[in-house]
């Protein structure tokens, strides 16, 4: 079962990166899953201006585009991590949701946020977005409040996880509740094309 962490942030000194190590490594030590990282700094896109895919399809506007889709199709679900900007989420990851359409259909999506309320709010519209794109939007995320956050973000070795280790308990949960999902709708798509 493959699941790809996608890092929905492209700035300069993002918190992401800490992020995304310690999802992968839980992830990967979990056992159940094919983990990948997909970092959108590593797949660059126009902004979108073009018919919606929805109805286009898989008639992209370019390779770069076509790169992404790809790279998505390969997924059996996803862990999006998000930070919190002025109560909702990266334009940059909005900007590759509406670019691609049937690479998320009908696959579950769950998500790690962090910010003043753990990310809630962007969580909260990235799963009105999941819904539009027909994902299964997961009910159980893990929230990086700022008792957290701030230490992470002062940690002198910037890959050490053990800060988030009280978090552990709440990706274990994402991570049953996404193996479960994955599992059922891998057998459900593989059963009826679409």
């Amino acid at each position: 079962m493959k699941i790809q962490v996608l890092v929905g942030s492209t700035r300069q000194g993002r918190f992401s990166e800490r992020v995304a190590v310690w999802v992968v490594e839980h992830l990967a030590a979990d056992g159940r899953f094919d983990v990948e990282l997909v970092d959108l700094r590593d797949y660059p896109l126009p902004f979108f201006d073009q018919a919606p895919p929805a109805l286009t399809l898989r008639d992209y506007s370019g390779e770069d585009v076509a790169r992404l889709g790809r790279k998505l199709d390969e997924a059996d679900g996803f862990v999006v991590l998000t930070a919190e900007y002025n109560h909702g989420y990266p334009a940059v990851l909005k900007n590759a949701m509406d670019h691609t359409f049937v690479e998320w259909r009908r696959k579950p999506i769950a998500f790690v946020g962090w910010g003043n309320v753990g990310g809630a709010r962007a969580i909260e519209q990235l799963r009105q977005v999941s819904v539009e794109l027909e994902m299964a939007p997961l009910r159980h995320a893990v929230h990086i409040l700022p008792d957290i956050l701030r230490p992470a973000r002062q940690a002198d070795e910037p890959f050490d996880t053990s800060v988030f280790a009280p978090l552990e308990p709440r990706l274990t949960m994402l991570a049953d509740d996404l193996h479960w999902w994955a599992g059922a709708l891998a057998t459900a798509r593989a059963a009826q094309q679409y």
